[in-house]
């Protein structure tokens, strides 16, 4: 494809500046993914709502305009403003969503639905207006993905507002419309014409013809799989994702066949071809997972795991490649600016290439949590490099550009040097230099955690093996293995089976090192040792599990019983003291916090005037200091540890979209509701989702947690919050606090909640809001005769708590949905209270007001605590 006019060319600069600034956003979300709230969903919507449909507006008009030899109706100008509208949408979308703004949401779907079916009309008009080039038919194809747009936007929008099945259909609908809709059958129309190009190659009448007869099918099964999702048929969403893999290979067999004549070259084709191959393998493993899901909220949570392989290894590599291949054309200056700007995206193409698909590969397989963490940052790494490069390109293509006009050289052919054997012995290199940092880093990780990788000392202790094999299946069940042990003959060889019944993921590891993997629930791991020695020890290396009892032993028969325990280094997720000292070691109350320090906002907003409160919460884990001297890494729902304060009025109406971008499972259980727990308490697995809905029927500070099993642990380690529901006739006061008390169990630096000193009740620091302390050095200010307000609750998980504030005495007492001093209608009375005593997960709230200026402390009496940071300071003035 030749490059576009001067005029053309700058538009198109210009236009795909705007795709690149997409791109930087979603990678700086990507890289402050630990401190900002809902960061992979954020990511997933800036990459597709973002950049991808920014770049297919731009391209689809580009490519229907050329092949159609007929500029789309209203020029550059029009298309301008669809670019800018669009934009308002998707901004609008983004914002409405992470601000729980449902209005923001339907307006921003709306207009960004509207606006691409402007560009579908236009589209057409310039087909029918058209000179009808031989490949101009693809844009029956561009018009197609338009018109999948807002059918996906519909089902976004429905998504926000609907529960249960419902939601579970309309997301498993969005995911459908959207990435193989809009996105899929645009890619593979455009491809048509820009595959043969990438390769250098003629497009023959065999492959024009594939890819006529594969779109027709792809957009008939995107049909079949939305309608399935309609009306409720998974058997028909099966039909259509399988219809869609068949689409992909009628397509793109021919041109499967130009690759083995003319391997590609450079960057660009590579990513593409990769993003297909990403593409067809997520919609068959889609497919199976249809065919497998018992229910629609089932199905919705593996969906979603199958958003990165479709938004990142897809989406984005096709995308990347693109750009990097057409930005160099749009750049012009002539054969040598070309050349030295495709030279610039092409650096290190190999290792970026390695390094984004072996990182995504590991990411979805069922790796060790740490080789997981440390593939994708890798793969960020190489993904972001390409926006970086492209912008890069731009000034070498300026520079040498002028270079050319400058010595009368522009226009005239650039060899290259070396021929076309160099670059491609460069990206060999770089290739190899790709897999060996992938390999340190996986390495590393393993180093770190070699117990969940399968590393341990040897089983067999020199005997030698007898032949024989002894098979047992183990259930894990109700955080036990049944059988809890097995007896072999020493020499055996032992295969074990390992049926998940529970509803949460687990693994055997023996101390040897042999391991089963992480099985999903309901799913079969398979664990072997060729040969036993001596006896083992065995664990689930799930955080928290093995402390809740899931321990496996393999004797040997007539061998001593003591066991060997675990290898140093292999406690399955304990965290050894020797190896690793507690951070209570620094613990200071009296020392100032870190740099950075912020204090949790204990202020509480009045209740919202909506009837119907909509909340997407995200677990995720993050590193922060909770105590002076010490940092740890903590679970959160939201990115805070507690997490975010719901509130609202009797009757109202609380839709909570929770999800799990931690490394374990989670779950979240609210007080404040009454409904049978078995489904919107159940536990989901990294990358699911569920939507948990309830109405408050009853006032008072409810709490709300992580009910996963270690329960004790996961509150523990950050995850609870508070939901407040105000009393009828709730009066006005001057000033509300809320303050929520919790221990901290430390772990060692940097690490998570110590399981054992949970288990043993010793906690090292208790904490209201998070952080031991904090309050002292961040006082709540008041006024002097003001009525204040403080909601207090306990969290726990063990400790309970006697609240009072010293030198204030409190005028009314609202506990466990009670007034016990004062309220409405209340007879005058002389009396007052000075504490308001809780047992975890119990609360209430005093009023009182402060009667001359100064600090006043707060603090648990229950003294021992106090003295363990449960104190702060009420600053009156």
């Amino acid at each position: 494809m030749r490059s576009a006019p001067g005029g053309r060319a700058r538009w198109l600069v210009r236009t795909n500046a705007l795709v690149v600034a997409w791109l930087g956003l979603a990678v700086v979300v990507a890289v402050g993914h630990r401190w900002i709230p809902a960061a992979s969903w954020l990511m997933t919507h800036l990459l597709l709502l973002g950049a991808a449909s920014t770049a297919l507006l731009i391209w689809t008009a580009h490519f229907a305009q050329a092949l159609g030899r007929r500029p789309l109706p209203g020029g550059t100008r029009q298309q301008a403003v669809r670019l800018a509208l669009h934009t308002l949408g998707a901004v609008a979308v983004v914002t409405g969503l992470v601000t729980t703004v449902g209005a923001a949401v339907t307006a921003g779907a709306a207009i960004v639905a509207g606006t691409v079916l402007w560009h579908a009309a236009a589209l057409v008009g310039a087909l029918r207006g058209g000179l009808g080039g031989r490949l101009s038919w693809t844009t029956w194809a561009f018009v197609a993905s338009a018109l999948a747009l807002p059918v996906g936007a519909f089902l976004g929008r429905l998504l926000v507002s609907a529960g249960g099945e419902l939601a579970g259909r309309a997301y498993v609908g969005h995911v459908a419309s959207m990435l193989l809709g809009w996105v899929g059958l645009a890619v593979v129309g455009t491809l048509v014409t820009l595959w043969p190009t990438m390769l250098r190659v003629q497009l023959d009448d065999a492959a024009e013809r594939a890819g006529r007869r594969g779109l027709v099918v792809l957009a008939g099964s995107l049909a079949v799989q939305v309608a399935g999702t309609g009306i409720g048929w998974r058997w028909l969403l099966v039909a259509g994702l399988a219809g869609y893999v068949v689409g992909l290979v009628v397509a793109w067999r021919p041109h499967v066949a130009q690759v083995r004549r003319r391997p590609p070259e450079g960057f660009a084709p590579w990513s593409v071809g990769a993003g297909l191959a990403w593409l067809a393998g997520a919609v068959g493993v889609w497919a199976a997972v249809a065919a497998t899901s018992p229910t629609w909220a089932t199905l919705q949570g593996r969906t979603g795991a199958l958003v990165a392989p479709l938004a990142v290894g897809f989406t984005g590599q096709v995308l990347l490649g693109s750009l990097a291949h057409l930005g160099p054309m749009a750049l012009g200056g002539g054969p040598g600016a070309v050349r030295a700007a495709r030279d610039v995206v092409d650096r290190g193409a190999g290792a970026r290439l390695v390094l984004a698909n072996g990182g995504l590969l590991l990411f979805v397989l069922p790796a060790p949590s740490l080789v997981r963490v440390a593939a994708s940052m890798l793969a960020l790494v190489a993904l972001a490099a390409t926006p970086a490069l492209l912008v890069r390109a731009a000034v070498v293509a300026r520079r040498a550009r002028r270079s050319a006009e400058a010595s009368g050289t522009r226009g005239l052919p650039v060899a290259v040097p070396g021929g076309l054997e160099a670059p491609r012995r460069r990206h060999r290199r770089s290739a190899l230099a790709g897999g060996v940092a992938l390999a340190v880093a996986v390495a590393g990780a393993v180093a770190a955690d070699p117990a969940a990788a399968g590393l341990g000392a040897a089983a067999d202790a020199g005997v030698a093996a007898t032949g024989r094999v002894v098979e047992v299946e183990v259930v894990a069940r109700d955080m036990r293995f049944e059988p809890a042990s097995v007896t072999v003959e020493s020499g055996d060889r032992l295969v074990v089976v390992l049926a998940n019944a529970d509803d949460v993921a687990h693994d055997l590891v023996l101390d040897s090192g042999a391991s089963s993997g992480r099985v999903a629930p309901g799913g079969t791991g398979r664990l072997e040792v060729e040969v036993v020695g001596r006896a083992l020890d065995g664990w689930c290396s799930v955080t928290g599990h093995r402390q809740m009892g899931m321990t496996f032993r393999v004797e040997v028969a007539g061998a001593e019983t003591a066991g060997t325990g675990p290898a140093p280094g292999h406690d399955g997720g304990h965290q050894d003291p020797a190896a690793a000292p507690s951070a209570a070691e620094d613990l200071d109350l009296m020392a100032d916090p870190g740099l950075g320090f912020e204090a949790y906002d204990a202020a509480l907003p009045p209740a919202p005037d909506a009837a119907v409160h909509r909340v997407r919460l995200e677990v995720t884990e993050v590193e922060r200091e909770v105590a002076p001297g010490v940092r740890q890494t903590v679970w959160t729902f939201g990115g805070t540890a507690p997490g975010p304060v719901l509130r609202g009025r009797v009757g109202d109406r609380f839709e909570v979209t929770l999800v799990n971008d931690g490394t374990i499972g989670h779950s979240i259980d609210f007080h404040a509701g009454a409904l049978a727990p078995a489904g919107p308490m159940r536990t989901i697995e990294p990358g699911e989702e569920l939507t948990y809905t309830f109405t408050a029927t009853r006032s008072g500070i409810w709490m709300y947690h992580c009910s996963t099993m270690p329960m004790s642990l996961h509150i523990a380690n950050g995850m609870f919050g508070a939901v407040v529901i105000d009393p009828p006739d709730l009066p006005p006061v001057d000033r509300e606090y809320l303050l929520v008390q919790s221990e901290l169990y430390l772990g060692p630096q940097g690490g998570t909640a110590d399981e054992r000193a949970v288990a043993d009740e010793t906690p090292d620091a208790v904490a209201f809001n998070g952080y031991a302390a904090q309050y002292d050095h961040a006082p709540l200010p008041v006024r002097v005769g003001e009525r204040v307000r403080i909601w207090v609750l306990d969290a726990g998980p063990n400790r309970a708590t006697s609240f009072h504030v010293v030198g204030g005495q409190f005028e009314t007492v609202f506990r466990e949905g009670a007034w016990l001093l004062g309220g409405p209608g209340a007879a005058p009375t002389t009396g007052g209270a000075q504490a308001l005593a809780l047992q975890p997960a119990e609360g209430g709230f005093v009023e009182l007001v402060l009667p001359e200026p100064g600090q006043y402390p707060f603090v648990s009496h229950v003294m021992v605590d106090a003295e363990r940071g449960a104190h702060g300071l009420l600053d009156a003035r």
